[in-house]
């Protein structure tokens, strides 16, 4: 390689998982907010579903449901949902699919762990879960909570289960 000249970055995408339930009163949908320091006493635009990087050569679906167990625990089953992608801020594509399940877990999901040195520079290097806090909220709720570029799944999620309501009613 020539001075100067440097390799294209590989396209950041993840891809992920939007768990819902029909309660007596209205749709929720389960989200997870990011462990570690930089958003422990943030609660607001930073929750996201559960989502995680595809490894090289692995299926879109198959990253999904992997990276949604890993991070909260709980074994995805579908039907599933197809509800496309996003672009996030940071230029990261995000797949997801969405399946209706329930979590009555009290206290913080089962979670992987990731080292990092904290505070920065000072040779400590500690774990973190993934995920510290997850749960169901209501869409406005939820609305409150996720990152901004991810509120467009939420609006799919209604609209799919609009339609398929409306085709079993047929």
């Amino acid at each position: 390689m020539s001075v100067g000249t440097h390799r294209p970055k590989r396209p950041r995408v993840s891809a992920g998982l939007l768990m819902y339930r029909l309660s007596r009163v209205e749709l929720e949908v389960f989200i997870a907010h990011p462990g570690g320091p930089w958003f422990s006493h943030r609660d607001y635009d930073v929750w996201t579903i559960p989502k995680g990087e595809i490894e090289p050569g692995e299926e879109t679906f198959a990253a999904a449901v992997r990276e949604f167990e890993e991070e909260v625990g709980i074994r995805p089953c579908g039907p599933f949902i197809e509800l496309g992608s996003i672009l996030q801020k940071g230029g990261k594509t995000v797949h997801a699919w969405a399946f209706e399940g329930n979590w009555n877990e009290v206290g913080p999901p089962r979670s992987n762990l990731f080292s990092l040195e904290w505070p920065p520079g000072s040779g400590n290097w500690r774990d973190f879960p993934e995920v510290d806090r997850a749960g169901f909220f209501s869409l406005n709720g939820a609305k409150e909570r996720l990152k901004l570029t991810q509120q467009p799944l939420l609006d799919r999620l209604v609209e799919a289960i609009g339609t398929l309501a409306g085709q079993n009613s047929r």
